[in-house]
């Protein structure tokens, strides 16, 4: 998919980087298994890193997106509890994420979501169009339309997080991966439902 070359290309080109990162963090003079370092700096891989670096303005959007339809009236109140859920669990996850990247000593996450819309919705991400399109609109298409960015917003944040799971070898960011899958695929079919009674 296009998704896995989007993922692979910066990995390679990272690779040595990030190899560097794991050798300097886990030297022979370490103990094996410390008990009191966290396990966001043991052992990580080029697909830990970019799973932080892209996850990061990944979930920024998904909190912009929350911000503008709860500054919007007359949204249906589901969508409103969403949005706020939204905010809640993504807002931790971000923080969270960027701790790890400085853990392991690896450049920052972009600040801007709209830096990995260029790929259109590859990844979920919306463009600035979807993004104007979203703060224009009203009431129940304003409901709607959010409802609908956001299942492809969820399901490009699933795939990635597969892609964690699958390629990643960080214990904290294995583990963040997949509570994402879970409880991000129950979102998307909470949409789903919203949107056929709509």
């Amino acid at each position: 998919m296009k998704l896995r070359t989007f993922f692979v290309i910066p990995a390679i080109l990272t690779a040595s980087l990030v190899l560097a990162g794991c050798t300097a963090g886990s030297g022979a003079s370490a103990p094996p298994q410390s008990t009191t370092s966290s396990s966001v700096t043991e052992d990580f891989n080029s697909a830990d890193v970019m799973f932080a670096q892209m996850m990061v303005p990944h979930h920024v959007q998904a909190v912009e997106m929350s911000d503008v339809i709860l500054a919007k009236e007359g949204i249906d109140p589901r969508v409103v509890t969403l949005a706020e859920e939204i905010k809640a669990a993504q807002q931790p996850e971000i923080d969270a994420l960027n701790g790890m990247i400085e853990a392991w000593g690896m450049p920052p996450a972009a600040t801007d979501g709209m830096d990995m819309g260029h790929g259109g919705h590859m990844d979920g991400m919306m463009t600035e169009e979807d993004m104007a399109a979203l703060d224009a609109a009203t009431g129940t298409e304003a409901s709607r339309l959010f409802l609908e960015q956001m299942i492809v917003h969820h399901e490009g944040a699933v795939e990635m997080a597969q892609l964690q799971v699958d390629s990643g070898v960080n214990p904290d960011a294995v583990t963040m991966a997949q509570a994402i899958i879970d409880a991000q695929n129950v979102e998307i079919e909470t949409m789903r439902e919203i949107l056929q009674s709509l």
